[in-house]
């Protein structure tokens, strides 16, 4: 990875993502750096993995801080935000990435599976958008990465999950109205599948997902990267209270 633009835009820019540490979120990090943005960003295990992707981008000529924090920790995560935005002297961008899932019958579903979708799926991401918006001046950004099964879940047992993510289009929407007096926007990226380590391309229901897109392929991580990027750039300014797919035609 380069840090090295002709022209990046997002020099002097901070950014923190919350689940940093790998997968989109990691290459969401990788790709913020490269167009100019100091980034911290949060994982909950592996320290090393962590510091590594830290290593890469400051490699690269970026500035990047890693900060343990479990997204369904409230107070954790506020403080992970102020950590940053105190370290680095401001906060421009704030990606929401944490997720989990957790699939099953309904009538076998546990409670606590449940909880935690919602604790970590959407409760953070309100959690850490009351938060970042403290320090937020004008131009501002909050991304939020939600799902394309907001819109279609085509196989029995995802109930929660798909619940979870369609909160988030009805979160982005109420939060654009109350930040866009303060030229913040507010947005919401619904990748479909995408080749990760919790469902890989080769995975056991690739050739099933496969068949319900109009691209019969896996996104790639560095494919819904560049789209957080561009909404947290410049030419972003005037779109806000969306919820956009990057689902291969998933939905369609």
């Amino acid at each position: 990875m380069s840090n090295q633009q002709s022209n990046p835009s997002l020099v002097s820019k901070v950014a923190f993502v919350q689940g940093g540490s790998r997968g989109i979120g990691a290459a969401i990090v990788k790709r913020l750096a490269t167009e100019g943005a100091t980034v911290a960003f949060t994982y909950v295990t592996s320290p090393d993995k962590a510091q590594a992707l830290v290593s890469e981008v400051e490699a690269g000529g970026g500035r990047a801080l890693a900060i343990q924090a479990d997204s369904s920790d409230a107070t954790a995560l506020r403080q992970a935000i102020s950590i940053a935005a105190e370290t680095f002297g401001r906060l421009d961008i704030l990606v929401n990435n944490a997720g989990v899932l957790a699939l099953g019958p309904v009538e076998e579903f546990k409670l606590e599976d449940l909880d935690r979708t919602l604790a970590v799926n959407v409760r953070s991401a309100f959690v850490a958008t009351q938060e970042a918006v403290r320090y937020m001046k004008e131009g501002g950004r909050v991304i939020t990465i939600g799902s394309t099964n907001a819109e279609r879940m085509p196989f029995a047992g995802g109930a929660v999950y798909a619940m979870s993510k369609s909160a988030l289009v009805g979160l982005t929407k109420g939060l654009s109205r109350d930040l866009g007096p303060r030229g913040i926007t507010v947005n919401n990226v619904q990748p479909g599948p995408v080749d990760t380590d919790m469902n890989p391309a080769s995975g056991d229901f690739a050739e099933t997902l496969k068949g319900l897109m109009s691209l019969p392929r896996y996104g790639k991580v560095e494919e819904i990267a560049s789209f957080v990027a561009y909404l947290a750039g410049p030419e972003a300014g005037y779109i806000t209270g969306a919820s956009l797919s990057i689902d291969g035609g998933f939905s369609a």
